[in-house]
């Protein structure tokens, strides 16, 4: 499938170009589908495609060719263009490359259900509605009052509403061209459908820009912000706030942990995504005196097999100080810092009720098990909400330090088991203690620190020995499929390659799982993982899906699509970024106006160019050389390289 993506708007086509109305295929605007059959015929027949694809987050093109009638060789004498956007405007072009003039019928059956994106997802399908003449097109009208008007330039010369067509006659010169656009309005009571929500406006994401040996990095960054910028939607309550959609087609509503987890990685590009999205999750907290007090809310999700669902909730809830503390550290303004950190306050407040009686936070709260990944954002959220409360005036600082020590020396304890090989993670401790030993790509989030005063990383829940043995975890084949790591090890019980949380590559945790290690000192690991990640990147055109099967990477094969991934997604395209600029290991402290760089030595993919990133509110860009030597190139007035 093309999908073109600039929310509320969307489009998914599949590879030929024509929209049959099968799945679901169309063009949705505000979570309608405002078109879900456009078929091309010239001359009674349909192109034979050739060629698709993105040319843009928004926009996907098709090629394909005719036969001319009444010509008797085997060449293709008519070039069929169609370039569709998300908005669902389309352009068609016919070119003749015959010596002599042609006259050839044209013909668009255009058809819709103007069914919601839910159930059209879910496969649910419903009755296409009769069409009727409108202006230079036609026009379509739901029994809840919202329609659709398809207009055509130029004009058709007939148009049969009963079977939703479109008919031209075509006169084409030698060598000349046809040149047919269609425009699509969806509109309820009159207004323009999606008015309340439209495209974000202004420079929420920055125009980065990688460069380098490797002639990957540029096309993953460009594709990285268009789909960023793709994914952006207003809070429909508070219209000039903004954060992203989880994904399209699926999860396009409210936001979500994984905008804040997006927001984090995608912070190098500008501290603005950040604040807003933490605006957005501030207004759902959780008020009022009781245990719930300070938690955002969130649904559950899937876990895989040997867990219960998780609580998204939770996730935010403790992301929130830990996000909070790294924007400021990348320059989020004073204003907007003043503005949020009572709730991040009230977050932390919530964790320290949280904690069971062994010291761990269940996940669901109060009762589930005590997950290790969820003990990781604990960890993360306590010691740089110390940082934080310490840098703004407030108390509490160095209690969450001390707990924060506490929790290291219960996890590793309790969350690692020694064998001769020299042990594992373990995934959770149950409710009655057992340990669940199965390893996946979540251990990736113990080594997920986050950024402290001077651009230093804090401390890591393992120690030494333990973050070495996780690192060849990580990096062998149980786990790196060869195009990233898997949600769980392949020879791990209940293991599958198409395994949401059982064995697909999820983008963002191998993502993680880079940075992490690099910040560790782990460089061959890193970059095995880094290099992997690449390779699947190009082989899906340089947008990365939330996720793709986990199978075995083998000599000439490319990496399989997972048939319910999101793509593109929040999390995967804050990934790409998270990717780049962790070969560069840009560590920014612009309160104490440095910045530190701590790039991979072993340059993996050589030279390495970022510019057009955000230090402190200004432009800024740094490369890492051959031999691994970092250079800051642009960076704000009075910002010092930190050590």
């Amino acid at each position: 499938m093309c999908v073109g993506v600039a929310l509320p708007a969307l489009s998914v086509s599949p590879r030929h170009g024509q929209l049959t109305g099968s799945g679901l295929e169309g063009v949705f605007l505000a979570g309608r589908r405002l078109l879900s059959r456009c078929l091309l015929r010239v001359a009674g027949r349909e192109p034979v495609p050739l060629r698709s694809r993105s040319t843009g987050a928004d926009r996907a093109d098709f090629l394909g060719v005719l036969r001319v009638p009444g010509d008797t060789g085997p060449d293709p004498g008519l070039v069929v263009e169609r370039s569709r956007e998300a908005d669902g405007t389309e352009r068609i072009t016919l070119r003749s490359s015959v010596a002599r003039p042609l006259r050839l019928p044209v013909e668009l059956a255009l058809g819709t259900d103007l069914g919601e994106l839910g159930p059209v997802a879910a496969g649910w399908p419903a009755a296409e509605l009769s069409a009727s003449v409108h202006g230079t097109g036609l026009r379509w009208t739901a029994a809840d009052g919202v329609a659709v008007t398809v207009s055509a330039d130029p004009p058709p010369t007939d148009a049969l509403a009963t079977a939703g067509l479109l008919r031209w006659e075509a006169e084409l010169a030698p060598g000349g061209c046809f040149v047919l656009t269609l425009r699509i309005r969806g509109e309820r009571s009159g207004r323009p459908l999606g008015a309340s929500n439209g495209r974000p406006g202004g420079h929420v994401v920055a125009d980065a820009v990688a460069e380098g040996d490797d002639p990957r990095l540029g096309p993953l960054l460009r594709a990285s912000v268009a789909d960023l910028r793709a994914l952006l939607q207003r809070d429909p309550a508070h219209p000039a706030d903004v954060h992203l959609a989880a994904g399209v087609p699926w999860r396009s509503g409210p936001v979500t942990a994984e905008a804040l987890w997006a927001a984090r990685m995608a912070l190098p590009l500008g501290t603005r995504l950040a604040a807003t999205t933490l605006r957005a999750l501030a207004r759902t907290q959780l008020a009022g005196a009781g245990t719930e007090s300070g938690r955002i809310p969130g649904p559950l999700r899937d876990a895989g097999p040997h867990l219960p669902p998780r609580c998204t909730g939770i996730e935010a809830t403790l992301a929130f100080p830990a996000v909070l503390a790294e924007a400021r550290r990348w320059g989020l303004p004073e204003q907007d810092l003043a503005d949020l950190l009572p709730v991040a306050e009230r977050c932390l407040d919530w964790l320290r009720g949280a904690v069971d009686d062994s010291g761990f936070v269940p996940d669901p709260w109060p009762a589930g098990p005590a997950r290790a990944e969820t003990q990781a954002h604990a960890h993360r959220a306590a010691v740089l909400g110390a940082d934080l409360l310490d840098a703004c005036g407030r108390p509490g600082g160095e209690a969450w330090r001390e707990w924060a020590q506490g929790l290291r020396e219960r996890f590793r304890g309790r969350f690692w088991l020694d064998d001769p090989s020299g042990g594992r993670p373990v995934l959770a401790r149950t409710a009655d203690g057992r340990p669940l030993p199965h390893l996946g790509g979540w251990a990736a989030h113990l080594l997920d620190t986050g950024l402290t005063a001077a651009g230093h990383q804090a401390p890591g829940l393992l120690h030494k020995a333990q973050t070495e043995r996780l690192a060849r975890l990580l990096a062998a084949p149980g786990l790196d499929s060869g195009w990233g790591l898997r949600g769980l090890g392949e020879k791990e019980p209940g293991y599958s390659p198409f395994g949401h949380r059982s064995g697909a590559v999820r983008v963002h945790e191998t993502a993680v799982a880079v940075a992490g290690l690099a910040a560790a000192g782990h460089e061959s690991e890193a970059a095995a993982l880094l290099r992997g990640a690449l390779d699947a990147a190009e082989a899906f055109e340089y947008r990365l899906p939330e996720m793709y099967a986990g199978e075995r990477r083998t000599a000439g094969t490319v990496p399989v699509p997972h048939p319910a991934a999101c793509r593109p997604a929040a999390v995967a395209a804050a990934a790409g970024v998270q990717l780049l600029t962790a070969v560069l290991g840009v560590r920014p402290d612009a309160p104490g106006r440095t910045v530190a760089l701590r790039p991979l030595r072993s340059a993996p993919l050589g030279e390495v160019r970022l510019s057009g990133l955000r230090v402190a509110g200004e432009p800024f860009a740094a490369r890492v050389g051959r031999l691994g030597l970092g250079m800051v190139e642009e960076a704000a007035p009075g910002l010092q390289l930190g050590l």
